[in-house]
């Protein structure tokens, strides 16, 4: 007769363990995803994603996809969600990396959201950090990919996005900052718009110069991380003006 062998005492334990802390997390994940769903709903019934994409249209010199440069929207992806024009509206890979982050950190140190859920946050939600809010964003952000092309909502994103200074939308940042058009920008000007949003109150030329530098270091890298430029083209955009 076979033995059946028995399972070690530590790994029962730890499996034990990890089986605890999967049952823990699905059932945190649960409850904030209905606090979520209504928190979405909520939002929608009040004004609506169509409702609101038109006010933002309307708005005065509103900038459309085509009247950026290509270097300005390669420099914001690459830097925000470099897997912006495949994922579904959250980025799986981003939320574990930066779940973990937080844990790590005890803290909401990394975000995880993409320019969608980014776009879902200014358009319908407060800017508070909040699980419940985050789970709402997902609700927004899947449904506005079913109803909206990328172009559409990378528009609608950096319409709506905080420049610091006083400025909101690319319109209002590209011409405060530099007196030009979003079309117009060198490459130099396009990385600085791509950096500040992530902390206007940080990276605004207008606050600090030296911070708005590394900022700008922190786009460029990126962009030579997933190879949209080459580390030689990085360098000569630094050197401009």
């Amino acid at each position: 007769m076979r033995r059946v062998k028995k399972r070690h005492p530590v790994r029962k334990f730890i499996f034990s363990l990890l089986l605890l802390f999967v049952c823990m997390a699905a059932a945190v994940c649960a409850f904030f995803g209905v606090k979520g769903y209504r928190m979405y709903q909520d939002a929608i019934s009040q004004t609506s994603i169509e409702e609101r994409v038109e006010e933002i249209r309307a708005m005065e010199n509103f900038t459309a996809f085509s009247e950026m440069s290509d270097f300005y929207i390669d420099a914001v992806i690459s830097v925000e969600d470099h897997r912006f024009m495949s994922h579904p509206g959250i980025d799986p890979i981003a939320v574990v990396r930066a779940a973990w982050t937080d844990i790590r950190e005890m803290s909401f140190v990394e975000g995880g959201s993409t320019i969608t859920q980014q776009l879902a946050k200014n358009m319908l939600f407060t800017q508070e950090k909040k699980m419940e809010r985050k789970a709402a964003e997902v609700f927004a952000a899947y449904d506005m990919e079913k109803n909206y092309t990328k172009e559409e909502l990378f528009e609608l994103y950096v319409n709506t996005a905080n420049f610091g200074s006083g400025y909101e939308g690319v319109y209002a940042a590209s011409m405060g900052y530099f007196g030009k058009l979003p079309a117009e920008v060198t490459d130099y000007e396009a990385a600085m718009l791509a950096g500040v949003p992530n902390a206007p109150s940080m990276y605004s030329p207008d606050i600090s110069q030296e911070l708005a530098a590394r900022r700008i270091d922190v786009v460029l890298q990126s962009m030579v991380r997933h190879h949209v430029i080459t580390r030689e083209e990085a360098e000569q955009i630094r050197q401009m003006p």
